[in-house]
């Protein structure tokens, strides 16, 4: 396929994509028809069907992907006609590529340009997903920096936190520190916390902040009073999470954060130099 063509192709699929209130975007069924080189609808109507079968079958809710809609076309003399269209996902577009005849230019073309985009969203939304761990593990390293300074201030040392720290994780998972690194193979030098997913750091942070605010607030004096506030902080969180069907202590085990770090740093840095060198 020429350079010329392809351009042509971008330009048209491009111009036809829409966005939602919400800011997802969509293309519509009738548009999708025209680049696609169908001329009659109900001939693109089998392929959409094929496209849905394909969705339920991986797994996604297909009304998430196909949205009926009605879409008003001009008729002569002036009349208008409502029309059922379709609002289809990036995603949706793609299935319903790979279910036409490949032979065809235009079908040829949206199967490789729906694959690429569909796969440059899955990557940028796996990457914000690391980049929120990564964030609520710095922050939960600050929000217990900030309790052992509060236990310093209010019994004059903090030779113990540690010891808080791990009561506290007791009362979220059932199990000690040392207990819960045994169970999931954590390193005995590394942090439990490195290898936690994001809502066991952030449901630690939240119970922290609590033990934080309640020991200031209270005048908590001594170590004791300190690590039992702790202690009900992480039980209450932990009841919280088996409400809503999370046992903490069963989630897996996650990918080391300091690796991950390590490749974003790399990623961004390579990011970089492509950049420069395009300059």
């Amino acid at each position: 396929m020429k350079t010329e063509i392809i351009k042509d192709h971008i330009n048209r699929f491009e111009s036809c994509a829409n966005k939602s209130k919400e800011g997802v975007e969509f293309w519509l069924a009738r548009d999708l028809q025209q680049l696609l080189g169908y001329t009659k609808w109900d001939n693109f109507i089998a392929v959409i069907s094929k496209a849905k079968t394909a969705c339920e079958i991986t797994g996604h809710i297909v009304n998430d992907h196909f949205a009926d809609v009605g879409k008003t076309i001009q008729m002569p003399k002036g009349a208008q006609k409502e029309v059922p269209d379709i609002m289809l996902t990036r995603y949706a577009c793609y299935l319903i590529a790979q279910n036409g005849d490949s032979k065809k230019e235009e079908i040829a073309f949206a199967q490789n340009y729906f694959a690429v985009q569909t796969r440059k969203f899955e990557i940028i939304e796996k990457r914000i997903q690391i980049f929120e761990r990564l964030i609520a593990r710095h922050k939960l390293t600050e929000t217990e920096k900030e309790l052992s300074g509060v236990i310093y201030q209010q019994t004059g040392s903090d030779k113990n936190f540690a010891l808080i720290r791990s009561k506290g994780d007791k009362a979220l998972f059932g199990y000690t520190t040392q207990q819960m690194k045994d169970r999931l193979g954590v390193p005995g030098t590394r942090s439990l916390a490195d290898f936690q997913p994001t809502i066991l750091l952030k449901a630690k942070d939240f119970a922290t902040e609590i033990t934080i605010f309640n020991s200031k607030s209270k005048d908590l004096k001594s170590e004791q009073a300190i690590s039992e506030e702790h202690i009900t902080n992480n039980r209450s969180v932990r009841k919280t999470l088996l409400s809503r069907g999370i046992v903490p202590e069963n989630l897996p085990i996650e990918e080391d954060i300091k690796k991950i770090e390590r490749k974003l740093k790399s990623d961004d840095k390579n990011s970089l130099k492509k950049v420069d060198k395009l300059n």
